[in-house]
């Protein structure tokens, strides 16, 4: 390539090269958006990636249906918009390489808010709520400085009074109740994450 002219634009001819060094390389990369769902397995991420976006995530009734992250555009108000990570399913013990947690632990590391997802039904919702930022801390505590929110998913199953029942008991961080099914609260949830956005672009 290095003697190509125009009027000799095939060259067979050529100097003596160098050795040459093999070498084997792996490339890992890390999915990069502004807001990151972190969530048990079957917590509705891919659901809600899937009502925000277009993104077209696999959705099933079973655990790990979500095994590579995926992204979505959500707009916004304004012709603004944001990308959303749906990040496979987080379990107790994560951090300790259970499951697949630490493929799945290294794409939190790059996003700019971490949005955790906890189900209605859930048994506890600020107990899973802390063993997720526990696995978190567990993983690299540098992650326990971003922006945190909660959303309740799943809600359609409330009525009024279990809502004000949970609200005495959740952790003290923004949250919000949605139910990406029945398209609730959806609204308020991207309003919640811009104005978090704003307030994180001030701070750079």
């Amino acid at each position: 390539m290095h003697f190509k002219t125009s009027t000799n634009q095939t060259p067979r001819y050529a100097q003596p090269g160098q050795d040459s060094v093999e070498i084997a390389v792996v490339l890992e990369l890390k999915v990069l958006a502004d807001v990151g769902l972190v969530g048990f397995p079957n917590a509705g991420k891919s659901t809600l990636l899937s009502v925000v976006s277009a993104a077209k995530p696999e959705i099933a009734d079973y655990p790990f249906t979500t095994l590579v992250p995926n992204l979505g555009i959500v707009n916004y108000r304004d012709y603004k918009s944001f990308v959303m990570a749906d990040i496979p399913g987080i379990i107790e013990g994560a951090s300790d390489g259970k499951g697949l947690g630490l493929r799945f632990l290294r794409h939190i590391e790059r996003n700019s808010i971490l949005l955790f997802l906890v189900p209605a039904d859930a048994d506890d919702i600020k107990k899973e709520y802390e063993i997720l930022l526990n696995e978190l801390r567990n993983y690299n505590p540098e992650l326990l400085d971003k922006e945190r929110l909660l959303a309740i998913s799943k809600c359609d199953l409330l009525d009024e009074e279990l809502m004000d029942e949970i609200k005495k008991d959740l952790p003290e961080i923004p949250y919000t109740f949605i139910s990406s099914v029945a398209n609730m609260g959806i609204t308020e949830l991207k309003d919640m994450i811009w104005k978090k956005l704003e307030e994180s672009n001030k701070d750079i």
